[in-house]
């Protein structure tokens, strides 16, 4: 039994590599050719992959050294699962998007991870697949220190990529995949849709089609020359940079239009597809460059490193999900910062002007509650709830955007975007990094009082309205609507004995979702052109007229946005807790507005009879469900400004520490405006920014 248990001794290289390629050579019999390979990569992988970790192939090497028949033998071995294997798919597709389809590409990456596409045998590609299976092979493979593999190179005596330029080899393979990028790019770049991103090129030629024409030109030359290369003097090739640099202006200047016409996810898919074949293209083309022997045997070694590297990397979905969301997710950001300057308040009219809109924001919760109540005694389906629900919050929420009042809960997804925006562009980085850090905290307190005074105004206008309408109900009806709900309405506010908090954390997940719809639809809106369209619409301008109809215009540019944006806030609210309801689930919503209209009807409900302890929970409740609801819809829109703009969450610490720092110096500058006439230097810039702006 012991001999049976007894552990295998564990293999080695220099064991693997006598095994196979030794005297028996036993790679010649083994049923997959692919297998020594395999267990030889296996026994070389480390077994965590650490950024900057060197891996060694010292051992491989000495061995090769000292075993001349072993190290022919493995020589053959691979020349011959390598000899003539396509690989120019691999150039020309791996890690470069495949479909302009947002959804499609993510699924279709999402099921190669569990069941990987497999290519045909004779191909580059299904070796790769075989042997180089993990997604991180393509990083320690890029920390094997490159002398080392030039050592591998020459013990094993691999030829020149550019010994021939004859189908099926090396080179042609290499001109191959660059002919067939620059087709698929030039194609790309014609669409209507990309050409209108980029009117200025309209009268000009394409620089795509010019460097098509150079690039066959310099293959041609390439396949014809007895070296099979270009110097890095060659005419030809500095005019192939000149235009490959024309071609990423191009796209660069589409990409930075999509602030001024907009952009769908479509043609930015696009854009950034052409940007990856462009990149791709430089590498490949700096592969035709040769100045000394040395560049053969690098590039020899370069080009099979990237293929690799390129293969691990084609089902990747983060990085693609991160690329292709970037820039859209920028220009949403863009036009929630710019909606949530106005809730920054600067000075005490401003101050309490978000105090009145505020009030009128509560006025209106407050008779949502009640209808909401009212609804509540519908004889109906769980369904018929959420349709009823969803339309009393949401043309609620319409207007009180369209009335010009202030839902506080709104503010923080919109803020957000804005701090972030006046970080980026400079406006605050004067000075040393501590100033600028310094400058972003007086903003983030005066973004946090005007959330605050909000918040009060919301309170303290909900609770009597409310109130108020539960007691005309019962006046002129005879009958308290509240009288069996109001121990549930108490309940559902203390963070103790309800799922409050995780409840007020849903609703502070649907706040951030409707300031992205709202920046979604504004881009979306710009790309298509709307307002030209209605500004111009024939049957428009002869029935209204063209002053009525720019004016419709210019009201759909301003309000439609916040409509769909409150829309759907109204249908994420009213929905949820019958969603929940349907799955056998605790979901529902706290919001600190509709928190303070519940404590009245929960009181006037209880005929005012509740115990000391639910009160205090009730009313602490409301205050916890607030600050929920701003700290949640806030982090998220910070962290996606964050991301859409490439700056790092590391400086989150810096930023964290500097609001720290400032509320302990000036505490009351977070609930009430006391910048009156010593302004600090950079807020003032801020300030003037903001007015050049919108002038």
């Amino acid at each position: 039994m012991k001999e049976f248990f007894k552990a295998k001794p564990k293999a080695t290289i220099a064991g693997l590599l006598t095994e196979f390629f030794g005297e028996a050579q036993s790679w010649r019999e083994t049923n997959d050719s692919l297998e020594p390979l395999v267990e030889l990569i296996r026994l070389i992988r480390p077994l965590k992959v650490k950024k900057g970790q060197k891996v060694d192939l010292q051992e491989i090497i000495s061995f090769l050294k000292e075993n001349y028949a072993c190290r022919k033998q493995f020589s053959i071995y691979l020349k011959e699962i390598l000899k003539d294997r396509k690989f120019n798919k691999i150039l020309s597709d791996a890690a470069i998007l495949q479909d302009v389809d947002f959804l499609f590409e993510v699924k279709k990456r999402i099921f190669a991870k569990f069941l990987p596409y497999q290519p045909q045998i004779d191909t580059l590609e299904y070796v790769l697949n075989q042997v180089f299976y993990l997604a991180n092979d393509g990083i320690w493979i890029n920390q094997i220190p490159l002398n080392q593999l030039g050592e591998v190179y020459d013990l094993l005596g691999f030829k020149s990529i550019y010994e021939s330029a004859e189908p099926d080899s090396i080179m042609s393979e290499l001109l191959v995949a660059m002919h067939l990028i620059t087709q698929r790019i030039s194609g790309r770049a014609m669409e209507t849709d990309v050409i209108k991103m980029v009117p200025e090129f309209d009268d000009l030629e394409s620089p795509f089609s010019a460097f098509e024409k150079e690039l066959f030109l310099l293959e041609d030359r390439i396949r014809m020359s007895d070296r099979h290369y270009i110097t890095s003097n060659d005419l030809s090739y500095a005019q192939l940079l000149v235009l490959h640099k024309q071609c990423e202006e191009f796209v660069e200047k589409a990409f930075h239009n999509s602030s001024k016409y907009g952009i769908s996810l479509r043609v930015n898919q696009n854009l950034l597809k052409i940007r990856q074949q462009l990149k791709r293209l430089k590498f490949l083309i700096s592969l035709l460059i040769v100045d000394s022997e040395k560049d053969k045997k690098n590039n020899g070694i370069i080009v099979a490193s990237r293929l690799i590297k390129f293969n691990c990397y084609k089902n990747n979905v983060r990085k693609f999900v991160a690329e292709s969301t970037q820039l859209i997710s920028y220009e949403i950001t863009q036009h929630t910062a710019k909606t949530g300057e106005q809730y920054i308040t600067e000075g005490r009219n401003e101050y309490f002007k978000m105090f009145k809109t505020a009030l009128g924001g509560g006025l209106i919760v407050g008779i949502l509650c009640v209808i909401k109540v009212l609804l509540s005694k519908a004889d109906t389906s769980f369904f018929g709830h959420a349709f009823l629900y969803s339309m009393n919050y949401a043309f609620g929420f319409i207007a009180i955007y369209l009335l010009g009042f202030t839902l506080a809960t709104k503010q923080p997804a919109m803020t957000a975007a804005a701090l972030i925006k006046a970080l980026e562009e400079g406006v605050l980085k004067q000075g040393r990094d501590a100033e600028k850090y310094k400058a972003f905290a007086i903003l983030f307190a005066r973004v946090f009082r005007s959330q605050f005074i909000a918040f009060v105004g919301n309170v303290i206008m909900a609770f009597p309205v409310s109130l108020l309408g539960i007691w005309l109900i019962d006046y002129t009806m005879q009958y308290n609507i509240a009288a069996t709900k109001w121990e549930g309405l108490l309940i559902d506010l203390s963070p103790i004995h309800s799922l409050a908090i995780l409840h007020a954390a849903i609703a502070g997940v649907f706040l951030f979702l409707s300031g992205i719809i709202s920046g979604s639809v504004a881009n979306r809106d710009k790309h298509n052109q709307v307002y030209f369209r209605i500004t111009e619409h024939p049957f428009l301008k002869r029935n209204l007229g063209k002053i009525k109809t720019l004016k419709l215009a210019k009201l759909y540019e301003k309000r439609w946005a916040g409509i769909i944006s409150n829309f759907w806030f109204g249908i994420f609210m009213g929905s949820t807790a019958s969603i929940g309801l349907f799955l056998g689930l605790n979901l529902d919503i706290r919001h600190i507005t509709f928190a303070s209209g519940n404590l009245a009807l929960a009181l006037y409900g209880a005929n005012y009879e509740v115990s000391d302890s639910m009160l205090f929970w009730g009313i602490f409740g409301i205050g916890i469900i607030g600050l929920v609801n701003f700290m949640v819809s806030f982090s998220l829109s910070l962290g996606l400004a964050f991301r859409s703009r490439a700056i790092s969450l590391f400086e989150l610490r810096f930023v964290t520490v500097s609001i720290l720092n400032h509320f302990k110096s000036r505490p009351f500058s977070f609930f009430f405006p006391t910048e009156i006439k010593n302004k600090s230097a950079v807020a003032e810039n801020y300030l003037h920014v903001k007015e050049v702006k919108n002038l």
